[in-house]
């Protein structure tokens, strides 16, 4: 099989999507496309490589072994032009005075949060600001990918990241009212010690979710998790069913009111930091600067005052 030209980064996409499947039917409804025209496409594919990719038969479909070793460089060449379409998309942004600006939970609401926008906007107004609400954990890869310029996050957060920090409140216990430690007005880590802890997908960042795990304890010892949670919703149903607990900031408790859970003070747990976070590589890109100024600013005038 000679080699005609360069594979096209859809068919690529389509080889990808086929490879997790095994099938040309499960397949092509995933894309949308139809059975007929993706096996044309792979066909054409394999042309261009100049080797086949899949083996097929009138019952199976499985990867040949130049398939197994082209998919790792397929994944990595997709990936590739997905991060330069996301940094040549965050360049147009900034060009063009827009800022796309990610929070997460009740963040948005916070006073420090609406203070640092409303001096933005105040300050800027030919800045055009979008806010753009991410799932647990998806702050960190939003940022490194570029999908969002800015991040109001509650941190730990890894070293390309350069901080502001904006508040700090307390931490409190999320537990099932049904729990036997629900009627405490107060807790210790060391009462919590056996209560399996709300677990996070594999995708977020473990120092991220060991800090609101508090993982490892101050003891040394390591906790118990149980269910894997996605989002706020998913997690506070968790709690109310008694399968988990968590710990959440103290806000939750005016943001995130719940029959079924109780937030209890916790004696000996650290508090957590609100921050406005950007890639340090980006710091000096102008619709950064001027919302990491309007950031200080806000900080130095107290989040109390009139905008």
């Amino acid at each position: 099989m000679s080699v005609s030209k360069e594979p096209s980064v859809h068919q690529l996409r389509l080889f990808l999507t086929l490879s997790e499947e095994l099938h040309f039917g499960r397949a092509a409804a995933r894309l949308f496309i139809t059975q007929p025209a993706l096996s044309q496409q792979i066909r054409e594919l394999e042309k261009r490589l100049g080797v086949r990719v899949v083996e097929r038969t009138s019952r199976t479909l499985t990867l040949t072994e130049a398939g197994q070793v082209l998919l790792p460089e397929a994944r990595a060449a997709v990936a590739a032009v997905d991060q330069l379409r996301r940094v040549a998309d965050a360049q147009l942004r900034q060009a063009s005075g827009r800022l796309v600006v990610g929070t997460m939970g009740a963040e948005a609401s916070m006073a420090h949060t609406r203070a640092v926008l409303s001096l933005l906007q105040n300050r800027h107004p030919e800045t055009t600001v979008r806010l753009v609400n991410l799932a647990f954990g998806d702050h960190l890869a939003a940022l490194a990918q570029q999908e969002v310029d800015v991040v109001f996050v509650r941190p730990p957060v890894t070293d390309d990241i350069e901080l502001h920090h904006l508040a700090t409140e307390p931490r409190v216990a999320c537990l099932s009212t049904g729990h036997p430690l629900a009627i405490q007005p107060r807790l210790t880590l060391a009462q919590l010690s056996g209560v399996p802890v709300v677990d996070m997908p594999e995708q977020v960042p473990r120092l991220w979710w060991d800090f609101w795990a508090v993982d490892p304890r101050p003891d040394g010892s390591r906790v118990r998790y149980g269910p894997v949670v996605t989002d706020m919703e998913s997690l506070l149903h968790t709690v109310a069913a008694g399968e988990a607990m968590c710990f959440l900031p103290k806000a939750a408790r005016e943001y995130f009111p719940r029959a079924g859970i109780r937030y209890i003070d916790v004696a000996d747990l650290t508090p957590s930091t609100s921050a406005l976070a950007w890639l340090r590589r980006r710091r000096t890109e102008s619709t950064i600067r001027a919302i990491r100024h309007a950031a200080h600013e806000a900080t130095n005038r107290g989040y109390s005052e009139t905008i």
